[in-house]
């Protein structure tokens, strides 16, 4: 293994890892806002109780995610020393914004969620719970903003890095920067906002916002459907397990339909990408695979049973089905995508996004016929869905990731003026200009040995193993306790946050006169 294969991998645990976290929590925050609403408008003291529980579990979540999402930001310059100089104007405006806009909104008011119930106004704790679901929303933003940008580079010009070089006669003066030969450049911003609004930023941030619902309320049914299964908090669970189905369904529908202008829009700037998903090896009608093995080296699907056109339809909503479709025959060999990894994720994806909707659909169908309590083996379905929920969100990352490759930074695509292929050389292929973009096998850090990257690769695989281990125990230490009533409070009582301080202050100020007097 060399180091640009163990850096990806490394990279590619802990950020897999990491995200497990930031959906669960915006999707529960989602919750959160619901159940709080409901007990503000209703004052039945049940949803309190229901929204408390999920708030711990909110917490715990929020806390392993930002344990997790330190070690990311150091690897950009532990391991990935070029890329973070070529990204680092880019990725700095949009990582400082999260920390403004979201990171101190979320865990500011988590504060007030956490503990303020009994010492803070009803409308106070219900706006506070509205902060914490639209922190948790802002990180998604920015860190969407940076990720697209790197797919859809925009708003930015590419500059050289220069340094002060000292000359014969002693004076110095600015030049490019080289190592081993190569100009170090960097992506530097010309206009913030043509970079936040990126030709796939709307798009992937609809789809991950979907994506972190479905996450999100799936949690919730899936501990609901348990407690309904085992005759416990029934109460409770049907209150969160009717909000939560209501949410599982909007989000799954959803992410089918953005699904598809997704596709749309990932051919029009990133084709290679979309012909790894679909082993589409020669340009023209576009097949639409369903079951198969790709070879990329015989460039053919073995065990091949495709639908005539299918591809053509879903790019172009084409129903003459013939329309062409750009292939991998178009690119070279060296900037062709893995074949196996995005196809196989892709396909996951679709497949439990499919099977979401139709345990939704059936779950909506019999609750409101209200038989579903009747329906175990439903029930047990949405028990064991999460899972299947967690692996569709990941295999999107995957397949969006890894069918980014041979680059860390895409160059821009050049069409035809007809718009039906791609500018091509005289040899057939489609030749990127490599000054816009920048290579993964030239992003990795020069300084970074073989054995530094296995032995921090191994270091972190423990830590993270060990953090997995403390999520588990700790989220079915508080599934198996369930929902606790919340403390007794006068709800008459006005004081607010500066009532509690003064109340904080004036025991300080007995417990000092207390203790000076016997001294």
């Amino acid at each position: 293994m060399d180091v640009v294969l163990l850096s990806r991998l490394q990279f590619a645990f802990t950020i897999m890892f990491h995200y497990i976290f930031p959906p669960l929590t915006i999707g529960l925050g989602i919750i959160l806002a619901y159940l709080e609403t409901r007990n503000y408008l209703s004052k039945d003291k049940s949803f309190a109780v229901a929204c408390q529980f999920w708030t711990r579990i909110f917490i715990l979540n929020f806390a392993i995610g930002v344990a997790s999402g330190i070690v990311m930001e150091f690897q950009f310059g532990t391991n990935w020393a070029t890329y973070s100089r070529f990204v680092g104007d880019v990725f700095g405006s949009a990582l400082a914004a999260e920390g403004i806009f979201a990171f101190f909104l979320e865990s500011g008011f988590l504060a007030i969620v956490a503990f303020g119930r009994e010492r803070v106004k009803r409308g106070f704790y219900l706006f506070s719970v509205y902060m914490v679901a639209l922190g948790s929303t802002f990180s998604a933003i920015w860190i969407i903003v940076a990720n697209s940008w790197q797919q859809t580079p925009a708003g930015h010009h590419i500059v050289e890095i220069m340094r002060e070089q000292t000359l014969t006669d002693g004076t110095t003066s600015l030049a490019p920067w080289v190592v081993d030969g190569v100009v170090q450049r960097r992506a530097e911003i010309v206009n913030f906002w043509d970079l936040v609004f990126n030709p796939t930023t709307v798009q992937r941030l609809s789809h991950t916002l979907l994506g972190a619902a479905a996450v999100g309320a799936f949690f919730v049914l899936s501990v609901s459907a348990y407690y309904l299964l085992k005759n416990r908090h029934q109460l409770f669970a049907k209150q969160s397990f009717n909000g939560a189905l209501v949410l599982a369904f909007i989000a799954s529908l959803g992410l089918g339909i953005n699904g598809h202008t997704q596709a749309q829009n990932t051919y029009r700037y990133q084709p290679e990408k979309l012909a790894a998903f679909e082993a589409h090896f020669d340009t023209g009608r576009g097949d639409l695979n369903l079951i198969g093995w790709p070879d990329g080296e015989a460039e053919k699907i073995h065990f091949d049973l495709s639908i005539p056109g299918g591809l053509s339809f879903m790019m172009f909503d084409d129903f003459t089905f013939s329309k062409k479709v750009v292939g991998l025959d178009r690119f070279k060999k060296e900037d062709r995508p893995p074949i196996i990894i995005p196809y196989l994720s892709w396909r996951a994806m679709v497949g439990f996004g499919g099977l979401m909707i139709v345990l939704t659909g059936l779950g909506l169908y019999y609750n409101y016929r209200k038989t579903i309590q009747n329906k175990r083996w439903l029930l047990w379905s949405f028990v064991f869905a999460i899972g299947f929920v967690m692996v569709a969100n990941q295999a999107g990352w995957i397949a969006a990731e890894v069918g980014r490759q041979p680059w860390t930074v895409h160059p821009p695509i050049v069409w035809t003026d007809d718009g039906t292929d791609l500018v091509t050389g005289p040899d057939g292929f489609y030749n990127y200009d490599e000054t816009l973009g920048l290579r993964t096998s030239n992003s990795v850090s020069a300084a970074v040995s073989v054995e530094e990257a296995k032995t921090s690769l191994a270091l972190f695989t423990l830590l993270y193993l060990a953090l997995a281990a403390v999520w588990i125990m700790v989220l079915d230490r508080k599934i198996r306790t369930g929902p606790t009533p919340l403390k007794e409070h006068d709800e008459t009582d006005t004081h607010g946050i500066r009532h509690a301080a003064m109340d904080r202050q004036h025991a300080r100020l007995d417990k000092e006169e207390t203790e000076g007097g016997s001294i």
